[in-house]
């Protein structure tokens, strides 16, 4: 283990009470160093965020938050302050990079919809849904005089790079920027009276309610306009506006550098570049799929992710596809953000990112870099398979069209239309001989300009990109100046089973009776009908609101004859929640080394709304409960076929489980396939079931063991011409198999040598015996040449089979065998077992008298 926690004891108290711990390699040393090249990334999977020096593409501080493990977090930056917001849990936490010291935490809603933007020594938390722009302190994250107050669904909430933070609101069709107050000496003090920030700018760029989505230059902010696709610029005071030739709702990075901006459109994989008030080059991002990330500019070039494999694609000037940074193959998030001279590439949920420097380099960031935590980074599942394209046509209708009258006026509202397969770009709202686009997320229009007493209805219809889809039409209604009073509060409440219950006092019918009540959610950026209710509640059915949104309630009465009133206060936010979605890619498998136990793995379950606070897995009565994405369940029978349950936990509840199976390790079975021998061994082939683990093989018999490969196996130094039963046997971590095979090594034959010499007697010495007298060939009843023991004599090339070899009478074969002499005697087959000088016996195959054992 290489690196460890920074050991200051103030640093390590803060930190501790914040639940942060600082790791890595000279993380002390580094503490109150803050690289100008660096950056801090985010890590899902290892609950950690690492600092990245841009220059090196090397991690040198390591942050881990233990309550973040796979959560997501935003996380807002300047050379000195690092602020995270949890989106899971709310809770934004400040941290001050040169003593690494916490030095606030304050909590927020969970969910999305509140947003948090830094710049220099000024900091917001943007709540959305309510239209609140508050300033905090960053040392102390307490506010800084009053809130900047917008009506409910603002977006943007990103600084510029003079120090702007520009807001936009789709209910009015206009940008603002809003400048931050004065700090006060001391954190946590009330800034001087009539010290707020203030809205020092706002610009007409599109018509009200119209779908705005910001993002902020280096001098002023680009709003893009996805109802009309266009582009609208304001720089120096200058509003530009450039149509662009989308087919489908675009999208902006958060931040864009230099004077080109492109828009995403992620329905065809296109990106357009917008300059000086014209779409100046239009190109196509390879693959498929709609899951772009909105391209970045960079040092001359563009970069787009594909988060459906991770891969970020790099174009130059002209759109001509460059470079391609390959990712890890898996969909999810990938963050590209442009900070100190470098672009930073970061995937949440994989071990590496990348650095670019200003001439277009890449280089690869391991994230996990000098690893206190210990072990590799988690297993990497193969990809899904891609998904099968959709159909696409124009849209469906829209759903539930109705409108209520005002004085003069009338709102029009509608539930979604069926997209399919193309995203919906805007709806047409017509009637009264006015014509209306409305941005697809804005689901509602009040319609000015009507006369009391005339009868209106009013037609909506979607559009996409393979054009417009047939209207509804709503109800008849007629203006009149009598209207009821709204109800004069609204409250809202999450609830576990995914419902939403919104209430509200009786409102006051100003003499005429409330016929029903209409209520309407608001999100961040966008405004849809909830529901219609006759009493003073509604109940919004679970799945009709997204799971892990903030939403806020306005509700409106309308009286018996249709007229309604004007909306009333905006409700408390609440973010719906309920129980969390199955795990997936659940895998079970043997674990080899344990009898009676399996290992499971599964990808996170979605949480829909709360964090996931466990996991439960079940297997065959058994039951753990785990935190993370992986378990191990024993005491289980060997060999047993198990159905195995994951399912998660929030606070809703537990959720639907997911299933497979899994086998313990069983005992393992040998099969013998063959066996052979030679004179001094036996090999056996089998093959062998491992029941799931690790085994080992051994092999025996007359007392000698081979032990190694799993296929065959030779047991050596046996006798030859024996009769063998070789036993196999295979154990792993369940017990032993075992299995048997008869076989008879081969004998071994010599031949009996004695060749006559060339002078006298020796031309006869080998042809006969002569009782009495020493001759060749000669074979005893014991190993020495005992004439009373003599067990006879044979020709020369008499072959004899042998048993063994045992020590005797030292005997010369002189020139008659190539003058062999020797103290070994072999046992062979003659008159019985007896013996012959192994001077007068050459083995067959060598004579190796080694293949013999001993007697």
């Amino acid at each position: 283990m290489r690196g460890g926690l920074v050991t200051i004891g103030t640093v390590a108290a803060l930190l501790a009470a914040m639940g942060l711990t600082v790791l890595g390699l000279g993380a002390a040393d580094n503490a109150v160093a803050s690289f100008d090249a660096s950056s801090w990334l985010w890590s899902t999977t290892r609950s950690e965020l690492a600092r990245v020096n841009g220059v090196t593409a090397r991690v040198d501080t390591r942050m881990e938050v233990p309550g973040g493990r796979r959560h997501q977090m935003q996380v807002a930056q300047t050379d000195r302050l690092l602020i995270l917001r949890d989106l899971n849990t709310g809770q934004v936490s400040s941290l001050d990079l040169a003593t690494l010291q916490i030095t606030a935490t304050t909590p927020t809603a969970p969910g999305f919809g509140v947003s948090v933007a830094l710049h220099e020594d000024a900091a917001f938390v943007v709540d959305a849904v309510q239209g609140i722009v508050r300033q905090l302190d960053p040392r102390a994250l307490t506010p800084v005089g009053e809130p900047v107050r917008y009506p409910p669904g603002i977006t943007g909430g990103t600084f510029d790079g003079a120090g702007k933070l520009w807001i936009a609101v789709p209910s009015e069709g206009t940008v603002s920027a809003v400048t931050a107050a004065e700090l006060p000496e001391t954190p946590g003090d009330a800034p001087p009276a009539g010290l707020s920030p203030k809205r020092v700018e706002t610009y007409d760029v599109a018509e009200p309610a119209h779908e705005l989505v910001v993002s902020a230059l280096d001098e002023g902010v680009a709003v893009l306009d996805r109802t009309s696709a266009s582009l609208v610029t304001v720089v120096g005071g200058q509003t530009q506006r450039a149509k662009l030739s989308m087919s489908a709702p675009g999208n902006l990075p958060t931040r864009t550098s230099g004077p080109q901006v492109p828009v995403t459109v992620p329905g065809d994989r296109s990106v357009h570049v917008v300059r000086d008030s014209r779409e100046v080059k239009r190109f196509t991002v390879p693959g498929s799929g709609a899951r772009l990330s909105p391209a970045v500019a960079w040092a001359g070039r563009f970069y787009c992710a594909d988060e459906t494999t991770g891969t970020v694609y790099a174009f130059d000037g002209e759109g001509q596809l460059v470079q391609t940074v390959k990712g890890s193959g898996r969909p999810g998030p990938v963050e590209l953000e442009v900070r100190e001279n470098h672009l930073f590439i970061n995937p949440p949920d994989s071990s590496t990112a990348q650095v670019v420097d200003d001439r277009n380099q890449v280089r690869e960031v391991d994230k996990y870099a000098n690893d206190v935590l210990g072990g590799d980074p988690p297993p990497v599942a193969p990809p899904p398979p891609p998904p099968k394209k959709p159909k696409v046509s124009k849209p469906g209708a829209p759903k539930s069209v109705t409108a209520a009258a005002g004085d003069a006026s009338a709102r029009v509202s509608w539930q979604a239309a069926a997209s399919n397969g193309a995203e919906i770009i805007r709806y047409v709202v017509e009637g009264a001989g006015q014509t209306h686009q409305v941005g697809a997320n804005q689901r509602s229009l009040e319609i000015t300009g009507l006369t009391n007493g005339e009868t209106y209805t009013f037609s909506v219809h979607a559009v996409n990109a393979k054009g417009e889809g047939p209207a509804r039409c709503s109800n008849p209604v007629v203006p009149t100046a009598e209207v009821p009073d709204p109800p004069a509060s609204v409250t809202a409440e999450a609830r576990p089973d995914g419902t939403v219950r919104v209430s509200w006092p009786e409102a006051d019918g100003q003499g005429n009776t409330i016929a029903r009540y209409a209520v309407t959610a608001t999100s961040a950026g966008a405004s849809a009908p909830a529901g219609e209710s006759a009493k003073t509640e509604l109940v919004v059915p679970a799945g009709q609101l997204e799971y892990g949104t903030q939403y806020a309630f306005t509700v409106t009465a309308v009286s018996e004859k249709g007229a309604g009133s004007k909306a009333s206060p905006v409700s408390n936010t609440v973010v719906p929640f309920t129980v969390p979605k199955a795990p997936t890619e659940l895998r079970a498998s043997t674990v080899a080394d344990k009898p009676g136990t399996i290992a499971v793995q599964w990808s996170p379950a979605v949480d829909n709304g709360r964090p996931v606070t466990k996991y439960v897995v079940e297997a065959a009565g058994k039951s753990v409960e785990v935190t993370d994405v992986q378990a191990t369940v024993g005491g289980l029978g060997d060999g047993q076929n198990v159905t195995v349950k994951v399912k998660a936990v929030n606070e809703a509840g537990p959720g639907p489980e997911a299933s497979t199976t899994a086998r313990t390790v069983a005992e393992p079975r040998i099969t013998v396939t063959g066996s052979s021998a030679d004179a001094t061994s036996v090999t056996v082939t089998f093959t062998v079931d491992a029941g799931g683990g690790r085994v080992s093989c051994t092999a025996a018999t007359g007392g000698k063991t081979a032990s190694g490969s799993c296929s065959s196996l030779r047991v050596t130094g046996l006798t030859p011409g024996t009769a063998y039963t070789v036993t196999l046997t295979a154990s792993n971590a369940a017990g032993k198999g075992t299995a048997s095979r008869a076989q008879t090594t081969d004998p071994v034959y010599g031949v009996a040598t004695c060749k006559n010499g060339p002078d006298g007697d020796q031309r006869t010495y080998c042809d006969r015996e002569i009782p009495g007298e020493r001759n060749g060939n000669e074979i005893f009843e014991v190993p020495r040449q005992d004439n009373d023991r003599q067990a006879g004599w044979v020709r020369d090339g008499t072959r004899l089979r042998t048993y063994c070899k045992v020590k005797g009478e030292d005997v010369d074969a002189w020139i008659y065998n190539n003058n062999k002499q020797s103290t070994w005697w072999v046992q062979v087959d003659y008159k019985g077992k007896t013996y012959i000088p192994w001077a007068w016996l050459n083995l067959e195959g060598g004579d190796d008298l080694g293949v013999l054992p001993a007697c």
